[in-house]
């Protein structure tokens, strides 16, 4: 079994690209996959529980976020630096997550087989 790391970076609801990621996500799981998530940059605005994609005529990711403990997804790290960056909390999350400090980031990539960037 490999060890799949996607690494969201972009704002939620620009086009369909993060849809599109999320459905290799659940693709790549589906097929008993070792998947985690890192979210750095723009890509931690994915987790905001406020987001409302359905007012931009787009499908609501939170609810497919929260379709990833049945695929088995659980291991999801978002970066402390772009949280504060961006004026978030964990508590403003949608998921349960584990923090990671950007210094660590070289590191932590070095663990998986396949990195893949939305």
């Amino acid at each position: 079994m490999k060890k799949f790391l996607f690494i969201m970076r972009h704002l939620p609801n620009i086009g369909i690209h993060v849809q599109e990621t999320l459905d290799m996500i659940l693709t790549t799981a589906a097929f008993d996959q070792s998947v985690s998530l890192l979210f750095v940059d723009d890509g931690v605005v994915q987790l905001n529980a406020l987001q409302n994609a359905k007012s931009l005529g787009l499908r609501d990711t939170n609810a497919v976020f929260s379709a990833l403990e049945i695929y088995d997804v659980k291991q999801i790290y978002v970066e402390i630096e772009s949280l504060q960056a961006r004026g978030l909390q964990v508590t403003d999350l949608i998921l349960p997550v584990q923090l990671i400090q950007r210094r660590e980031t070289s590191a932590f990539l070095q663990q998986y087989d396949v990195l893949l960037t939305d």
